[in-house]
């Protein structure tokens, strides 16, 4: 997610920071400060804070673990001011599969809400449920009602939350996927304006949420028509089939010269009619930097690489264009190299498609 810093990882997934936490962070303070106008309870507003997102962080690890449960993997988390995001390699296609992904983050701050409240009970510490006092109050009990409030927030029917993924869950049982989050994302951005508007005339702090809803809910629309436009074509429909080719033993002034008179960034390096590397334009530039013009391709290509099958699922191969720091895919048959698939060339593929479907749609209405 752009505008995010990697603070460190988990399990080996990477977890991140937004731009935006720190303006919760500041907020915090502020509203601790004002108070009694004692610092140290800003300090103390801002410790808790951090705790909360640790315990989010645990909310998020719930996903990721139901999600390998199912073998899908978990890309980063990111954390946001209204709670985190937990990014996996895929959405889960089965609706139950989706429903028991989503409902697992809830269900850690469930567990750990019972678990306080048995050490509460023990330890004799007071439950006030007409009044909790999430400044002053017994840490305990601050962290019980906060995974109270976290499960309530995150159950809410709207993308980025988790109740968005459940109620398209749910729906995925009587309808198609597109239909789903469609209706979904309809809802979530009702909300939203619920959001905003309340947020106008009590806390500010509902209208960046109301942002963050409206466009998680555009942002989850508009991948599901990617996916379904892309689910029915394959790479053979999409690919580039006239593109240059690179020999290991090639300068990289001869990849220069190509591209600058095609166009072409990344190149496919082929030895005795096979794919041994990929020449992109990072590695070209690095190795411009490092060792100079004259320096051979087999020096500074990539040799490890995602290769796909021309009669590949233009979905699936689009997931895993995501997921790589490249842009250019070489694409084969039966083992031989015979096109490249660029992100470019979806989404002009996208574009078309958009224009033509609108163009049908206009002559419908007309006619």
């Amino acid at each position: 997610m752009k505008w995010s810093w990697r603070i460190g990882s988990i399990f080996g997934i990477q977890i991140y920071v937004h731009f935006t936490f720190f303006l919760l962070l500041s907020w915090i303070a502020v509203v601790y400060y004002s108070e009694r106008g004692s610092l140290e309870d800003a300090l103390l507003g801002i410790l808790f804070t951090l705790a909360l997102f640790f315990v989010i962080v645990l909310h998020e690890l719930g996903h990721a673990t139901a999600a390998r449960f199912f073998k899908i993997s978990t890309k980063d988390i990111t954390l946001l001011p209204i709670g985190g995001v937990a990014r996996l390699e895929k959405i889960p296609e089965d609706p139950i599969q989706e429903l028991i992904v989503a409902i697992a983050g809830p269900a850690v701050n469930i567990i750990l809400a019972l678990f306080l409240y048995l050490i509460m009970v023990i330890a004799g510490i007071p439950i006030n449920a007409k009044q909790p006092d999430m400044i002053h109050g017994n840490i305990l009990a601050q962290f019980f009602w906060t995974n109270i409030i976290l499960a309530g927030f995150n159950l809410i029917p709207a993308f980025p939350m988790d109740g968005g993924r459940i109620l398209r869950g749910l729906l995925g049982m009587k309808m198609d996927f597109l239909h789903a989050t469609r209706i979904a994302a309809s809802v979530g951005q009702t909300i939203a304006l619920a959001f905003g508007f309340i947020g106008l005339f009590t806390n500010p702090f509902l209208i960046l949420i109301a942002l963050f809803v409206w466009f998680g809910a555009s942002q989850e629309a508009n991948l599901a028509q990617v996916k379904f436009t892309l689910s029915k074509t394959t790479i053979s429909h999409l690919m580039l089939r006239e593109f240059h080719v690179l020999s290991p033993t090639d300068t990289l002034a001869k990849a220069i010269e190509i591209t600058l008179a095609t166009q072409q960034h990344d190149f496919p390096v082929v030895e005795n009619n096979k794919l041994v590397g990929m020449l992109y334009r990072a590695n070209l530039l690095m190795g411009l930097m490092q060792n100079g013009q004259e320096a051979l391709v087999e020096e500074v290509m990539t040799r490890e690489f995602v290769v796909v099958e021309s009669s590949d699922k233009a979905e699936e191969v689009f997931s895993k264009l995501q997921s790589v720091p490249y842009a250019t895919i070489p694409v084969t048959e039966k083992g031989e190299l015979v096109g490249l698939l660029t992100k470019e060339n979806i989404a002009e593929f996208l574009m078309f498609h958009t224009a033509m479907t609108e163009r049908k749609s206009r002559s419908f209405f007309e006619t």
